[in-house]
């Protein structure tokens, strides 16, 4: 996580009496992970978060999978996903597995109740659009290239200010977070990060209510969703301080690492989480070697699967690819350049590519919105020599 934040009004210490204007207290709250051991930070509310009224269960969240009956490659066309409603309820499952859970959205409607992940943190990557996460902590403004992590249990809602919106969202099962190895002891940014605290965004305005009413959170458990109806404003929060809160990283803002010859895919690691990596391929200088070769090696990833989530620019190793394009690339196959692309990278010394990529430790299973927009000639594209590199507008 980022580094600590305050913001609002706080009482000088912690679990003491804090008294609003009329002399009644303010509810405090401690939002952490692990119980008491892990991040976490507290917040102050002008009701108490219980009061609940109303709980009904509205409906399994149940995937239909698919199940090929060949191991083989996949290339997922997304670009003309139907666009339906918000940034949850329009969310279209590809990929998932124990750790991990992967979809594309491309809503068209701010969010109107409220939504708390309760089985996972979220990431979301946004490809197109722009919009504020309204939450407890405060107003998160977002736009194009914007990585917006939301930790687990954040109550929370999307508004969009642009018509076309397309959403990358990936859950997990365990916290997304920055690599260990980009951190100090002290949780500081090294300087051979590709990052710094500086490209961070935090919330930095509190969007504070004290209106009553009917509103309406809507929380993801257990594989289903369930609705709480509470008769006060959930955006309540006049203060908060901690370690735990929504923030963004642009992609945009990752400055690239290259070598004389080919770097592997670990180089471009942004996020990492228990069962998975995020990786970022931003333009960059190439290769400088006098004999390098820009474009990857062929390799087999023997114990792990690999999406590829292609944003824009030339992807020089990859041919027929388009915005929105997801390509998995199933463990114990080889993949690597296909026909002419080695030839045609030879002598480039940079590349406008932006692609996402996510490694997982374990299988990934696919499901029937993947299916039904599955390339199935994609497992023979390396076999015969064409034009290299798709430009996407």
């Amino acid at each position: 996580m980022p580094s600590y934040q305050r913001l609002g009004k706080l009482p000088q210490k912690r679990h003491t009496q804090f008294r609003k204007p009329d002399g009644s207290l303010y509810h405090e709250e401690i939002f952490g992970t692990e119980a008491f051991s892990g991040v976490y930070s507290t917040l102050y509310h002008e009701f108490a978060p219980t009061r609940v009224s109303h709980i009904k269960k509205l409906r399994d969240l149940s995937i239909n999978e698919w199940q090929p009956s060949e191991h083989r490659h996949h290339h997922i066309r997304t670009k003309n996903l139907e666009t339906t409603k918000d940034a949850v309820e329009g969310r279209q499952p590809l990929f998932y597995n124990n750790d991990v859970f992967i979809s594309s959205a491309r809503p068209t409607q701010s969010m109107e109740s409220f939504f708390r992940n309760a089985q996972g943190d979220e990431l979301y990557f946004v490809h197109e659009g722009k919009g504020t996460l309204e939450s407890v902590f405060g107003l998160l403004p977002f736009h194009e290239g914007d990585f917006i992590v939301v930790p687990r249990g954040t109550t929370y809602r999307i508004t969009l200010d642009s018509k076309e919106s397309r959403f990358l969202v990936t859950e997990s099962a365990g916290p997304i977070e920055i690599p260990r190895r980009y951190r100090n002891d002290y949780g500081q940014l090294v300087e051979l990060a590709p990052y710094s605290d500086r490209d961070f965004r935090e919330p930095e305005e509190l969007a504070i209510h004290n209106e009553k009413g009917e509103f309406e959170v809507r929380m993801k458990v257990d594989n289903a969703l369930m609705s709480y109806t509470f008769d006060f404003h959930p955006l309540d929060v006049v203060g908060w301080d901690g370690y735990l809160y929504p923030w963004i990283f642009n992609v945009n803002d990752f400055e690239p690492l290259t070598g004389r010859v080919h770097q592997p895919p670990p180089i471009h690691q942004t996020f990492e989480a228990p069962g998975f990596d995020v990786l970022s391929f931003v333009p960059r200088k190439l290769d400088y070697h006098p004999l390098a070769i820009p474009v990857p090696y062929n390799h087999s990833n023997i114990d792990s699967d690999e999406i590829l989530y292609y944003v824009s620019g030339d992807f020089g190793s990859r041919r027929g690819i388009e915005i929105g394009s997801y390509t998995l690339h199933r463990r114990g196959i080889h993949h690597g350049p296909q026909p002419g692309a080695i030839e045609a990278s030879l002598g480039k010394d940079s590349t406008n590519e932006l692609a996402i990529m996510i490694e997982t430790k374990k299988p990934l299973r696919v499901t029937s919105n993947a299916e039904r927009l599955d390339d199935p000639n994609y497992p023979f594209s390396w076999t015969s020599p064409v034009k290299i590199g798709a430009t996407v507008p």
